[in-house]
C-alpha cells in the first residue's frame, strides 16, 4: 500500500463517515460500508438492540458469524477435493504426479 490515500465517505444508518483508503480500493470500501449498513439497518429493524453501539457490535457479529461458515465450508470443501484427488491418483497411476505441457508444448 502506497503512502498516498484517497478520503472516501460512505454513510452508515444515516451517519457520514470519512475514512481514508488506498488509491484503488474505493469501490471495495463502498461496497464494504454498504453491506454493513445493510446488516446494521436488519438488526435494527428486528428491534431488540437499541444504540448505534450495540447495533454495530450485532452486526459484525454476525457479517464474522457469515464469514466463519464460508471459511469452514471451504476447508471441508478442499479437504474433500483432496481425497477425491488421491483417487484419482490412485486410478490413474499418477501417484500424485501431476503431469501437464510446459509454454514450448513438451510434457512435463
Amino acid at each position: 500500500m502506497s503512502d498516498e490515500s484517497i478520503p472516501v465517505t460512505v454513510q452508515i444508518l444515516d451517519k457520514d463517515y470519512r475514512i481514508a483508503c488506498a488509491p484503488g480500493e474505493e469501490q471495495g470500501l463502498m461496497e464494504s460500508a454498504r453491506l454493513l449498513d445493510k446488516r446494521m439497518r436488519e438488526v435494527r429493524q428486528n428491534g431488540r438492540v437499541i444504540g448505534a453501539d450495540r447495533i454495530a457490535v450485532m452486526a459484525a457479529l454476525n457479517v464474522i458469524y457469515a464469514l466463519m461458515q464460508r471459511n469452514t465450508a471451504a476447508a471441508l470443501d478442499n479437504e474433500r477435493l483432496a481425497r477425491l484427488q488421491d483417487r484419482i491418483d490412485t486410478v490413474t497411476g499418477t501417484g500424485g504426479a501431476t503431469t501437464g505441457v510446459d509454454e514450448s508444448g513438451d510434457s512435463v
